[in-house]
């Protein structure tokens, strides 16, 4: 008995080999859904080109206040296509398979070590960046609120400022769960 307890541990793990490699395979699952962002920067990039033409044609009969407005929005696509791109390369990089860039001229720095805990701190500071901008034109906008030419209110206002707070004590708090996760520095593994 005691010699063939050995031979099956041995066998059980070439049993139960398919299972893993099922489970682990089922990461390209998420293939479609990165190409699915592919497509949502392409129409993002014709959004901005769009808003841009929008800008150019109207340069001469826009205020100045309306022009900052379309501006901040072309930045704010940006931001958000900044944040598209650190979800699809980051998170294919981390999740998928490797793209293997290294040394690449065009690999971006922080791809270098990006790690899930990295990509949540980034992502969460891109958001604050997106929110920041969506707050600035709110608050550009707020001019109008005592006129009623806006569409804003100044509970929406209120909500916007409290939402974007909540961002920021979001990132905060991710930010200190990873330093907490993390070995002191000097300690040695």
């Amino acid at each position: 008995m005691t010699e063939t307890t050995p031979h099956l541990s041995k066998s059980l793990p070439k049993e139960l080999r398919p299972l893993p490699m099922l489970i682990f395979g089922s990461r390209w699952l998420q293939l479609p859904l990165y190409m699915g962002l592919i497509v949502a920067q392409g129409v993002y990039v014709i959004l901005f080109l769009k808003e841009l033409w929008h800008l150019v044609t109207h340069a001469f009969d826009f205020s100045e206040l309306q022009i900052m407005l379309v501006v901040l929005g072309l930045i704010d696509v940006v931001m958000i296509s900044n944040l598209l791109i650190m979800v699809i390369v980051g998170g294919y990089e981390t999740f998928v398979s490797r793209l293997g860039l290294e040394g690449h001229p065009d690999q971006p720095e922080w791809l270098s070590h990006v790690n899930a805990s990295v990509l949540k701190i980034k992502l969460a500071m891109a958001i604050i960046g997106i929110s920041s901008i969506h707050l600035l034109r709110t608050f550009i906008e707020a001019g109008a609120l005592d006129s009623g030419r806006g569409t804003l209110t100044a509970t929406g206002v209120m909500w916007q400022t409290i939402i974007h707070c909540v961002f920021i004590l979001s990132a905060i708090g991710i930010a200190y769960v990873d330093r907490l996760s993390q070995p002191p520095h000097g300690a040695h593994h």
